[in-house]
């Protein structure tokens, strides 16, 4: 049986195209998985390595521990760390309900991503986020910081820009994108389904533009205490440098290490890059 981890090709305003790529692993035998009934809805997740330092990796936009994760899954040290990747509600595997997106879903993800921690027994854990999830992440890091041991974020905004709103409303339409770059998405979710979700998610993300500066999460930045680190993509056509630039001047003590190649899914085309990194920052 193997693992696969794929990643969608999305193409920015300026049409930088960030190929399409999908990797599988052999799916180790140490992997766990199952669902956990958290805030009135069973969360799918995945558990693998037996090591002391708790890890939870948050999922982008409409993703998921299998298309997101393979590599950190399989490659983060499991002598050292406990890696958990779950589905947030309404995606992947944690399904039903079909997702929504309200003005406070980033807040509701973060409540259930510490719920489901501290329902499978992690008193306290470090945070991997990608994208939305890094988004998640950093409001998980403010509102708990008692149970939060390190952060890492790439690929986040804590703000929605007029420069932002045309990327997304770029990619809107999954129609015009290649079969190629739709089929990991598709095969997670049907054509349909993923078409209706990813259209929700543009309009759910672009709302954060109307609030004052057009804060996502601006204001919970200060009070994120844990060391932070933040990777950002020299490359990535999706979240403009000053996006981690902001990060790093607003959480206190935090770093920023760029990636001079690194696109939007560095963490997955520069798999063993980032690991070593990842893993030299948590065990720092």
């Amino acid at each position: 049986m193997q693992y696969c981890n794929a990643t969608v090709t999305v193409i920015s305003a300026l049409s930088f195209p960030i190929p399409a790529t999908v990797h599988c692993f052999p799916r180790s035998s140490s992997m766990a998985s199952g669902r956990q009934r958290v805030n009135g809805v069973d969360l799918y997740y995945e558990q693998t390595g037996r090591g002391n330092h708790a890890v939870l990796l948050f999922p982008g936009a409409l993703g998921s521990t299998r298309t997101d994760f393979g590599p950190q899954l399989k490659s983060l040290n499991k002598e050292r760390f406990t890696v958990v990747g779950w589905d947030p509600r309404g995606y992947g595997q944690s399904r039903p309900p079909d997702r929504d997106f309200p003005l406070d879903f980033f807040e509701r993800d973060a409540k259930d991503a510490v719920d489901l921690m501290k329902a499978l027994g992690f008193g306290k854990f470090s945070l991997l986020g990608w994208s939305d999830g890094g988004i998640t992440a950093l409001i998980a890091a403010a509102k708990n910081p008692d149970v939060i041991n390190k952060m890492v974020v790439w690929g986040s905004n804590a703000f929605v820009s007029q420069h932002d709103l045309e990327l997304y409303d770029a990619v809107r339409d999954v129609s015009k994108w290649s079969a190629r770059m739709r089929q990991p998405m598709e095969e997670v979710y049907g054509a349909e389904v993923f078409a209706k979700t990813w259209e929700a998610w543009v309009d759910g993300i672009a709302q954060f533009a109307k609030r004052p500066e057009g804060s996502i999460c601006m204001e919970l930045l200060p009070l994120i205490s844990c060391p932070t680190f933040i990777i950002h993509g020299e490359k990535d056509p999706m979240v403009p440098s000053l996006h981690p630039q902001y990060l790093l001047k607003n959480i206190t003590g935090s770093r920023l290490h760029v990636m001079p190649e690194g696109k939007h899914n560095l963490h997955l085309r520069y798999a063993d890059e980032f690991n070593k990194l990842v893993e030299d920052f948590l065990e720092d």
